[in-house]
């Protein structure tokens, strides 16, 4: 049988192929490079660098995690306080709607206006409180600028009585705050009623709120103070808005106008003009 030849005699390609194979040639194969082998000091270098790496990851989402449950906490304690405020809302609305004169009476705005002032009890710009639950005297300034009052504390802890929230704390006085002696390094405990935050320029806070009897002159009546350190500050109590609402007013020109209350272990009354070394106000605190 005869070949079939191509243009300028060369085989088919197929055919070229088929020959060479049998002649013990082969198509020519790529070399592949080998992987490189690891030594111990490399190997134990990569496996370091993979479990720093990974270490690095579990400690992002750890501060992923922690800011989200911090983010959580501040959310749960402003609904608390938001609760608050609108129950404390509520009760004003109620008892205003209780006190509104009929509307078919009609009453001198001159006159009502001397009714109201005279039913409030006149404060100076400090005062002497007397705290009976704990047992002591303190100074304090009064100041329509703030709108919660305030106690100065110090060691704040918190802790659980009977399924509620209580907090454990002592006073934080300097050494020229007029107490009596007995009570300076007492535990006071009192359940939390609220928790507020309070805006500075120093930055944000969030304080517990706890309900203390108090006394100033004639008044005698629980008061709500923010727990926080104020030994920097002349005056460790501050009244604010909240107590002197529909009960007190203010002549920034006197102080002292109520007799300091007594407590056993403390200094008698007729002394407390020897204390009454009034600071210069500052500007409002909070």
């Amino acid at each position: 049988m005869r070949q079939r030849l191509l243009p300028d005699g060369l085989l088919p390609s197929g055919l070229l192929t088929f020959t060479l194979l049998l002649g013990g040639c082969a198509l020519p194969v790529e070399p592949t490079e080998p992987e490189p082998v690891l030594g111990p000091d490399e190997f134990a270098t990569r496996i370091e660098g993979l479990e720093q790496n990974l270490a690095a990851r579990c400690e992002l989402q750890t501060a992923k995690a922690d800011e989200q449950l911090l983010q959580q906490a501040q959310l749960n304690a402003d609904v608390r306080e938001i609760g608050s405020l609108l129950r404390h809302l509520r009760n004003d609305i109620e008892r205003h709607e209780r006190d509104e004169p009929p509307q078919n009476v009609v009453v001198n705005e001159c006159q009502n206006v001397d009714s109201e002032l005279a039913n409030k009890t006149v404060l100076g710009r400090s005062e002497w409180v007397g705290l009976p639950d704990v047992g002591t005297y303190l100074k304090a300034r009064v100041d329509s600028g703030a709108n919660t009052s305030s106690l100065s504390a110090r060691e704040i802890t918190r802790f659980e009585r009977d399924g509620e929230n209580w907090v454990r704390f002592k006073l934080s006085l300097n050494e020229d705050d007029v107490v009596v002696d007995e009570i300076r390094e007492e535990w006071i405990e009192a359940p939390i009623e609220r928790r507020v935050r309070v805006i500075q320029v120093a930055g944000e806070d969030s304080r517990p709120v706890v309900s203390l009897m108090m006394t100033l002159g004639p008044i005698q009546e629980p008061v709500e103070f923010t727990l926080t350190d104020r030994v920097h500050l002349d005056y460790p109590v501050l009244l604010g808005r909240r107590f002197l609402m529909d009960i007190a007013i203010i002549d920034v020109a006197e102080s002292y106008r109520h007799e300091r209350p007594e407590f056993p272990g403390g200094n008698p009354a007729e002394d407390a003009e020897l204390d009454e070394n009034d600071e210069p106000d500052d500007a409002s605190e909070e």
